[in-house]
């Protein structure tokens, strides 16, 4: 198996360790460097943080990462900064400096993160200085939990870093010495461990060919939890993150249609400036979508492929009328999203194909979309029920009408009677009735630790009540309660 080459804190290191390492276990169990905590392991509360730079990628930003559920290997060639690093010759960085001054440490164990994360939050706004208003700092701090309620006193000293003098040390811009891609090998034995890091397209569908048992790894938001909740063995992994095609996004017509051929590694963090400009309310439900370091890793392919019944993305991009691309080492074919998933867990991906691009096509001028997720808590939470709905109105009367909904079947799935019952019907009441006796007979949801099936059939009609109450007072917002938005 490879080595790993990378940057710590400036510093080159070498390491040989199984595929199923995380950058956790990496620091703290092989290099030592246990200022880094582990708290849920799962990604949710960020005790873990870590910071990661392409130093050889001059339009890289720092990202804040989940170092509990993100796999060690991937730091081939990459900078890893921990909390150790940040001090220099006895000084503080601003970030702690700024924590101590404002009282923001309590029991200290989460403390480490949050530097951590208003590390990356510092080191941007060097590099790129921009305003810091109340939703950078939001989206900075909302996947750091902290159980003493210290939250205040954190703000507090956010808001006061850039005050506080400091001197980049030499190594943070620090280049890492050009390092060989982690080939596949010509011939490994069945359960042997594996772990490889194809650089195109061409390179990922050979090695799925060869290694169809191997499990695919991009962000590694949702797979790494089989490790760290199930200890589950991933011994051998095709890391699609290099992948150059995979992480492109290109404007193009398709099928007769403008839009976004977006490369099914792009990241939701990498997405976000793309649905701010053509799909705001997209570009609003990626603020729920996690926490800022699992927007940081998690892609949209992903999502797609991950094929959960309450994924966030794709009963989005089902409403959107969104293709998939899927390739194999000597094919590749486009499909509907809507043809793609086929039951729970299972979709139209064959055992040698990956998925390489996802087509978005462009809104109509006069189409309007809505995304209305409900979740226990605002933010950094699972969905319970999500409702997405695309349509046009003209003179008063619903057209082109795409609905989807995450959450109440086994797959997402768009919900196709009640499309029709909507389809040239005016703005009544009457009409919007007959499309909810329409949803209520559509699904048959499942009872879990999120909603009972009753609670998520009357939220469905409550979010198409939700829309008729909305397009019928268009000046006034329409709220379910505080967390359905």
């Amino acid at each position: 198996m490879a080595t790993i080459e990378f940057l710590l804190n400036g510093t080159p290191k070498q390491c040989h360790v199984p595929p199923d390492t995380s950058i956790l276990t990496l620091l703290r169990d092989h290099l030592g460097i246990t200022g880094t905590k582990e708290g849920c392991a799962s990604g949710d509360c960020g005790a873990c943080t870590v910071t990661i730079n392409n130093p050889n990628d001059t339009q890289s930003r720092f990202l804040s990462v989940n170092a509990c559920i993100t796999p060690a290997h991937q730091l081939h060639g990459q900078h890893v900064i921990t909390v150790e690093g940040l001090a220099t010759e006895g000084n503080l960085h601003p970030a702690q400096q700024a924590m101590v001054e404002c009282h923001g440490s309590q029991c200290g164990f989460c403390t480490p993160g949050i530097v951590m994360s208003l590390f990356t939050l510092h080191a941007n706004q060097q590099h790129r200085p921009t305003p810091l208003t109340p939703e950078t700092l939001e989206a900075t701090l909302g996947g750091n939990l902290c159980r003493c309620t210290g939250y205040r006193p954190i703000r507090d000293a956010a808001l006061s870093m850039q005050d506080v003098s400091w001197e980049a040390p030499q190594w943070l811009d620090a280049s890492q010495p050009a390092s060989h891609p982690l080939h596949v090998p010509e011939s490994t034995a069945e359960n042997e461990p594996l772990f490889v890091q194809p650089t195109t397209l061409a390179e990922l569908a050979d090695a799925r060919y060869h290694y169809p048992d191997a499990r695919l790894v991009a962000g590694a938001t949702d797979l790494w939890l089989e490790s760290t909740q199930r200890l589950t063995a991933l011994n051998q992994l095709i890391d699609t993150t290099r992948v150059t095609e995979l992480r492109q996004i290109e404007e193009a017509t398709f099928q007769a249609q403008s839009g976004w051929w977006v490369g099914a590694g792009v990241t939701y963090s990498q997405l976000e400036p793309l649905l701010n400009s053509h799909f705001p309310a997209f570009a609003h439900l990626l603020h729920r979508l996690g926490s800022q370091q699992v927007r940081n890793r998690g892609t949209l392919g992903g999502n797609i492929a991950n094929a959960s019944p309450i994924g966030d993305t794709p009963p989005v991009l089902l409403a959107l009328n969104a293709w998939v691309e899927l390739t194999s080492h000597d094919d590749t074919r486009q499909l509907l999203l809507s043809d793609f998933f086929i039951d729970y867990k299972k979709t139209a991906l064959a055992a040698d194909e990956v998925i390489s691009r996802i087509f978005i096509p462009q809104l109509a001028e006069s189409a309007t979309l809505r995304v209305w997720k409900l979740s226990k808590r605002r933010e950094d939470d699972i969905t319970a029920v999500l409702g997405v709905f695309s349509y046009c109105v003209n003179k008063g009367v619903m057209e082109d009408v795409r609905i989807a909904f995450g959450g109440m079947a086994a797959i997402p799935k768009r919900a196709s009677q009640t499309e029709t019952a909507l389809e040239g019907q005016p703005i009544s009441k009457a009409s919007f009735q007959a499309a909810q006796r329409a949803l209520a007979k559509e699904f048959q949801p499942m009872s879990d630790v999120r909603g009972s099936q009753h609670y998520r059939q009357q939220a469905a009609l409550n979010l198409l009540e939700r829309l008729y109450l909305s397009l019928s007072s268009p000046n006034q917002e329409v709220m379910l309660h505080a967390y359905a938005h």
